[in-house]
């Protein structure tokens, strides 16, 4: 299966932010992969949207927005407007995410839901036809550098055999503590997107290198 690497750009070095894309884009990463917090949903804060916007602007590559903030489709509009190409959501933090996800795709953007280690594949199934990516986190939300969450993998192999047995076209994309095992392994499953991070790209050399070896995984 052909894979996404998608970089985790809150693993990457803010004191040289325009070296680390100039860096990823001769590497030919595939996706940007850019996390927006409110410190009310996830006890943090992420990214600024001046990152998102120089990010932008600085690649015709796909951008997507994981939104760990509270009533994110009241920001649908706003994020569809800065260029992003896939929005993620959290069903829980949203009264009507059906109606959220309609609303990313009627801006022409991907629809997408991001999983939490503790919701459950039944929780989301009445999304399932109306999603074009489910982000299933490995660990929990809001911080880098946790040790990945093995008990999620039962909850990946059920996610693919419900997209094979229902002929849904979701992909499937994980995040958190993603290493190049994980890569290997979870692409044999079914897994089509990987978020890297400190565990795989950030700190672990030269892109240009790094990058194809994962490819070839």
């Amino acid at each position: 299966m052909e894979k996404l690497l998608c970089a985790s750009m809150m693993c990457a070095d803010y004191g040289s932010l325009k070296d680390e894309m100039a860096k990823l884009e001769k590497a030919d990463i595939d996706l940007y992969h850019v996390d927006i917090m409110d410190g009310s949903y996830v006890p943090n804060f992420g990214m600024g949207l001046q990152d998102l916007e120089f990010i932008r602007k600085t690649t015709k590559k796909l951008v997507d927005v994981h939104l760990m903030i509270e009533n994110p489709g009241r920001y649908v509009d706003f994020f569809a407007d800065k260029g992003a190409d896939i929005i993620y959501i959290h069903p829980e933090a949203d009264t009507h995410p059906a109606r959220t996800l309609d609303a990313i795709r009627a801006k022409g953007a991907k629809s997408g839901i991001a999983v939490n280690p503790g919701t459950s594949a039944e929780f989301i199934k009445p999304l399932l036809n109306i999603v074009d990516y489910i982000l299933i986190m490995t660990v929990n939300p809001g911080f880098a550098g946790q040790k990945y969450l093995e008990y999620v993998d039962e909850k990946i192999e059920e996610l693919v055999k419900l997209k094979e047995a229902k002929d849904y076209s979701y992909e499937l994309v994980v995040d958190g503590a993603i290493s190049p095992e994980r890569i290997q392994k979870l692409s044999q499953k079914g897994v089509k997107g990987f978020v890297l991070g400190t565990s795989s790209l950030f700190g672990k050399g030269d892109y240009t290198e790094i990058i194809p070896n994962l490819k070839k995984l």
